[in-house]
């Protein structure tokens, strides 16, 4: 059914096209200068001169990650966006959002559902499941033509890139990459410099994973009012042992392919083509347990920190929790110049895992991504949409930062601000638009770090490229394996991250029995399978 809705609109395109001809060749259809103007609606706006009917008004849906905004400025947005998407290409936009609270199954349940209103999709190939995605169909295959036609500044801008190539799926294009837009998404523990200072430790700095032992238990025998790190344990068990063992080994994360919530299979930056884990094949995971044991009895977080779901950046904010941990870009675009405000003196600072042994990876350039709907009803004009989202300044402007004046301001250099009283915690726009982002038009933000740059540019000098950006595994090989393997860490992988385990060593080889049980060896076997495939067919 799909093939067939797609060789409609390949033929619905082709006539298109042979009637834009045949007008330029008779002079008619309102020519001027050879270029047919056909009507778009109210207006003709920008695409006026390239024959696409836009005569019937479009409602496109964007499918977007986040909990929904109840500030009203979203909305305010939206009117003054939609005017301009009106009148450059007869649309209008709205949004659909997967909110936090489970996610990770809604965005999948959603996709799949058959919803025929979804035109925009998020995606990303390291944490929204692209390619599964595009392996069941939840996404429309984009031929080079139609993205010419429909998306041709974006076209332009990946294919001098040279980037379709990792979008591309049995041959096909699935998904366009974010990939004009500089971003580190690593992960790293965010920390007060004052306090760190306090704690003994050289520049006020935590400069390996070990330094925060220090810094956690100065908070405790010194700040009475302050949790170390109120973590909501609830939601971030799996990222505390990978932190660990991602800073004190050459382990790297096989991206894409996790057991259910967990970074699981690896390979080793001494071994890049050999399927591992270090779960299972490696003792640096009983260092991590004794670790977070250590942290647990010392009372880093709170006792049930396995049933707290809270908020640790409003509470580092407020001077109530010592730590919070995330990404690089947030901490230099929100964390850093935030702290500076909320807590003058904090002189907060950033540890991100891998420091201490440069182990740490660039960012993949589908981090952020956008797919059509495979349901899409009007996916040429949701790709017409997509290409003034991410290169019209003025809607680029609108979807990014808001109403000029009311949710942002240019300062006299040029800069992005932000109006008296503005608190981006709970003022932000909320759209979430992270598939479309574009250097050329991002503006400066004053209110960043001016560390920022420096920052980049030391992480660009000791990254690594992720080397397997277009591998694409068969899931559907491992599925029940997987999902087996998942069970078992979620039985062990949440009490081990937060010491609640009298004995952890032994805990950990009873959780490897058990994953042994599960099917390690024969979900491995097919990784590896794949693996070799890859380094064959990439000369390797």
């Amino acid at each position: 059914m799909k093939k067939k809705k797609l060789a409609k609109r390949i033929l619905a395109f082709v006539l298109t096209a042979m009637t834009a001809i045949s007008l330029v060749g008779c002079g008619g259809g309102g020519t001027k200068g050879g270029t047919v103007k056909q009507e778009t609606g109210s207006n003709s706006g920008s695409n006026g001169g390239t024959g696409i009917d836009t005569s019937k008004h479009e409602v496109i849906n964007m499918l977007v990650l986040g909990d929904k905004p109840t500030n009203g400025r979203l909305e305010a947005m939206l009117e003054k966006l939609n005017k301009a998407l009106t009148e450059k290409a007869n649309a209008e936009l709205k949004f659909t959002y997967v909110e936090w609270a489970d996610w990770q199954t809604q965005y999948n349940v959603q996709l799949l559902s058959g919803d025929d209103s979804l035109d925009i999709i998020t995606t990303a190939s390291d944490w929204l499941y692209a390619w599964e995605n595009a392996q069941k169909g939840a996404f429309m295959p984009l031929s080079e033509e139609m993205l010419k036609t429909y998306a041709p500044k974006t076209y332009e801008q990946v294919n001098a890139s040279g980037d379709w190539d990792i979008c591309k799926y049995n041959n096909e294009i699935y998904f366009i990459p974010e990939d004009h837009y500089t971003q580190y998404t690593n992960h790293g523990m965010y920390y007060r410099g004052d306090w760190a200072k306090e704690a003994g430790l050289a520049d006020g700095t935590v400069k390996k994973f070990d330094d925060l032992t220090t810094y956690f238990k100065y908070i405790k025998d010194n700040k009475p009012d302050v949790i170390p790190w109120d973590v909501p344990g609830k939601n971030n068990a799996p990222g505390v042992l990978g932190a660990y063992i991602q800073s004190n080994s050459d382990y790297r994360v096989l991206i894409g392919c996790n057991a259910g919530n967990f970074e699981f299979w690896c390979t080793k930056a001494s071994d890049p083509y050999t399927i591992t884990s270090p779960y299972m094949e490696d003792d640096t995971i009983y260092k991590a347990a004794d670790l977070m044991k250590q942290w647990n009895d010392m009372g880093v977080w709170r006792e049930d920190v396995l049933n707290f779901d809270g908020d640790s950046r409003e509470e580092l904010y407020a001077g109530t929790s010592g730590a919070d941990q995330h990404h690089s870009q947030t901490y230099y675009s929100q964390i850093k110049p935030n702290m500076d405000i909320k807590q003058p003196g904090s002189d907060a600072k950033m540890y991100y895992w891998g420091q201490e042994n440069n182990n740490v990876s660039k960012p993949l350039k589908t981090h952020g991504a956008a797919a059509i709907s495979a349901n899409s009803k009007h996916p040429e004009r949701a790709l017409m949409v997509y290409d003034l989202l991410r290169n019209d300044e003025e809607c680029y402007r609108y979807i990014n930062y808001g109403i000029e004046g009311t949710d942002y301001i240019i300062t006299d250099d040029g800069k992005l601000a932000y109006p008296e009283g503005y608190d981006t915690s709970t003022d932000g726009l909320g759209a979430n638009y992270w598939c479309g982002r574009n250097d050329d038009l991002e503006l400066e933000n004053s209110f960043n770090w001016s560390g920022t740059k420096d920052m980049i540019a030391n992480l660009n000098k000791v990254a690594y490229d992720y080397p397997y950006e277009n591998l694409i595994l068969d899931k559907n090989a491992i599925e029940a394996g997987q999902s087996a393997i998942a069970s078992v860490l979620s039985e062990y992988i949440p009490q081990l991250a937060y010491g609640k385990f009298d004995n952890p060593k032994e805990k950990i080889d009873e959780m490897r029995q058990k994953l042994k049980e599960a099917g390690y060896d024969d979900v491995k076997a097919s990784l590896q399978k794949d693996m070799d495939a890859y380094k064959q067919n990439n000369g390797k």
